[in-house]
């Protein structure tokens, strides 16, 4: 078994938006420009396909081809992760050996969802993606859309098998997080899911993160990251409250649809969002346009680190 580095997964990792052109079919162009502005702003990975980049409304064609532009353009300069999360095990291996031939560093998953699965499904369904591929496997557990909730148990069985390196933890307590960090141990990456949560996460243990609105402010998370690291922790506090205040407004519009709207006034059209996904109404705009400012403010006035 091959041994895997965790570091290059730690710390802000954006869960992206997918790109469609004005047909609705996947633009990779748009993707490759979405990829190089993030990267050009610091962030250690991406997490392709996920709840964010609306892969559970793509067919398995479209997630193939989000990912392909992701890594053409990424060339190994940022971490992979891509989820492949389906309703069918089937689809899930598919997918999973789809992500390693195409240059994927790890691959993720959701639990099966709608149906009631028990945890011995499950932990085989996970089981079966995992004897697919070389790849790493993460966790995603977001109990709220999936209605499955991992518990200690199942997760100390899951881990047995050495490809389990992390679990992304949605969940709206970071008691979870801590004691999925306190089982699995240094060794294990732990990603904080709620953006607004950020550094509550990293204080409880979490390695790092995996956000949606990282996507449209990125350069607050990599500072806020960079606040903890060097243990400016007012200033980490302080970022973090500016951050909450522009993902309170975010929430008050169609959030994925609204996102979108942000990052085509950075540069980069996404495109809308995929029916039966609510768009955002030109009587909403307006607040979109303040959001907007609200960062490029909050960006500009950012304290540096170490001082």
């Amino acid at each position: 078994m091959k041994s895997y580095d965790l570091d290059k997964f730690k710390g802000v990792t954006v869960a992206i938006n997918s790109c469609y052109d004005n047909n609705g079919n996947i633009y990779q162009e748009a993707v490759k420009r979405l990829i190089r502005f993030l990267i050009n702003k610091g962030v250690s990975g991406v997490y392709v396909c996920g709840s964010t980049g609306e892969g559970l409304l793509q067919s398995i064609e479209e997630r193939k081809q989000v990912l392909e532009a992701v890594i053409a353009e990424s060339q190994g300069e940022i971490a992979v992760i891509a989820h492949i999360g389906a309703m069918t095990t089937r689809d899930s291996i598919e997918l999973a050996a789809h992500a390693e031939r195409a240059g994927a560093d790890a691959i993720s998953a959701v639990p099966p969802f709608y149906y009631r699965h028990s945890e011995e499904a499950v932990q085989k369904h996970w089981a079966a993606i995992m004897d697919s591929t070389e790849l790493p496997f993460i966790i995603y557990h977001i109990p709220a859309t999936t209605g499955f909730i991992l518990t200690t148990g199942l997760l100390r069985r899951m881990i047995e098998n050495p490809k389990v390196i992390g679990v992304k933890v949605s969940v709206a307590s970071t008691f979870e997080l801590e004691r999925f960090k306190s089982i699995c141990g240094k060794d294990f990456l732990i990603f904080n899911g709620p953006d607004e949560q950020y550094l509550a996460g990293r204080v409880m243990g979490a390695d790092g993160g995996i956000g949606g609105t990282y996507g449209c402010m990125p350069e607050l998370f990599v500072r806020l990251e960079q606040y903890y690291a060097n243990g400016m922790m007012k200033e980490a506090q302080r970022l973090q409250t500016l951050i909450n205040d522009i993902i309170t407004d975010l929430l008050s519009l169609p959030t994925h649809s609204a996102l979108k709207e942000i990052i085509r006034l950075r540069g980069i059209d996404c495109g809308t969002v995929r029916a039966p996904m609510e768009e955002v109404q030109q009587s909403q705009i307006p607040l979109v346009m303040k959001i907007h400012e609200k960062i490029m403010q909050t960006i500009g006035e950012l304290a540096p680190v170490g001082e």
